[in-house]
């Protein structure tokens, strides 16, 4: 059984880390191709370090997305994200550019033909997950995490002054007592900072923003807050460390809170089911929740290389369902195509939506007017409703 009283601990990175860096530039990239042509293969790494940004990958797509219209987004995310220092600095670094055409032997497995189903483009499991603990239906620890970096960021984009630099993290323990989140029990943050900015003056820009995003009487002891508890935090980013794709796929799910299927999200089209099948995962198990089934679910879903049909679907409730969860694994195959091509459809996720999901997790965001975070929706809610 569980333990319902225990701690729990989730970190969260900010557009700034070098691995965020990244997976920003990687999107960035996949809007580019999407932009033009919503067909588009997309499969683009990138490596971030001192002054320098590398892209490798293979793609299928329009011609007009050259190398030049590459390094031109890579360094418009650079700017963006407000870098524009010696060591790192958007105008200044170097780009190398490594990308060449998709494997024919992919395409043959992935494209649809006659008498053929698209497939999907590559084997995997994949896990979606949502828990009502908060409302946005996300773990607390993680939600809380995020949410104190994403304050930072903006007063750091709104005032501009290089007090606090692109580079911080967060981690959030929270004490649960009978399985539900009462306070947080420690806290940190991390920022870079000015060279002339003192400790004490970035305890006082960063309290504020741990004050104001945690829920009311929810604040750690003093002794457990620690705001850069290693001291100057000068170098930081690509030059401090350098970056890859894909190596913060927890921060980008659940903060722990659920299983990973392995897969990361950034620079791969949604033909890739690592990433549209986790999608399609989060999205059922939200609406599970939301609709009142359960106050925890879990989704595995597991697919083939060229194979359209999901070989499994799995769902666990956690000793909280309300209903029979292997009729509800029926009616979710009957209610949703969980092909490949009917998660793409089902989303609309052949759009340029991709480059705002790198940063503050890919879940547990609002769905936007353009499409953005369209597996955020509840409009499953009323039809599982009905069905029980």
């Amino acid at each position: 059984m569980p333990r319902k009283n225990h701690l729990f601990t989730s970190e969260s990175v900010s557009e700034g880390h070098p691995d965020k860096v990244a997976d920003c530039i990687s999107d960035a990239i996949l809007d580019r191709f999407l932009e033009v042509d919503p067909e588009s293969r997309v499969a683009v790494e990138t490596m971030t370090t001192t002054n320098r940004v590398v892209l490798a990958g293979e793609v299928r797509g329009p011609a007009s997305i050259t190398k030049d219209v590459m390094e031109e987004a890579a360094r418009n995310v650079v700017r963006r994200i407000g870098y524009e220092q010696d060591g790192f600095h958007w105008k200044k670094m170097a780009v190398d550019i490594h990308v060449h055409a998709q494997s024919s032997d992919i395409a043959r497995g992935v494209d649809a033909a006659q008498g053929k189903d698209e497939g999907a483009g590559d084997q995997g499991i994949m896990f979606g997950f949502a828990t009502n603990e908060t409302v946005s239906y996300m773990p607390a620890p993680l939600f809380y995490s995020h949410e104190i970096l994403k304050s930072l960021a903006r007063e750091r984009h709104a005032s501009n002054n290089g007090e606090i630099g692109p580079d911080s993290k967060s981690q959030v323990s929270l004490r649960y007592e009978n399985g539900v989140p009462i306070g947080a029990a420690s806290i940190v943050v991390s920022t870079q900072h000015g060279a002339e900015v003192s400790q004490e003056r970035v305890r006082e820009i960063v309290l504020p923003h741990i004050k104001n995003t945690l829920a009311e009487g929810w604040m750690p002891p003093e002794g457990e807050l620690y705001i850069n508890p290693t001291g100057q935090f000068i170098i930081g980013g690509p030059d401090g460390d350098a970056g890859l794709t894909g190596r913060k796929i927890i921060v980008d799910t659940y903060g722990g809170a659920a299983p990973h299927g392995g897969g990361a999200f950034s620079g791969k089209d949604p033909t890739k089911v690592d990433r549209s099948a986790a999608y399609i995962s989060r999205y059922l198990a939200k609406n599970i929740v939301a609709a009142g089934l359960a106050d925890r679910c879990t989704i595995q879903l597991s697919y083939a290389i060229g194979v359209a049909k999901p070989l499994s679907l799995y769902v666990r409730f956690h000793n909280t369902g309300r209903v029979d969860s292997a009729k509800l694994e029926k009616i979710l195959m009957e209610l949703v195509d969980l092909s490949p091509q009917g998660i793409r459809q089902h989303l609309q996720l052949n759009r340029p939506i991709y480059e705002r999901t790198a940063a503050y997790g890919h879940f547990g965001r609002r769905p936007e007017e353009d499409g953005g975070f369209s597996w955020e929706q509840l409009d499953l809610v009323h039809k599982l409703k009905a069905e029980f």
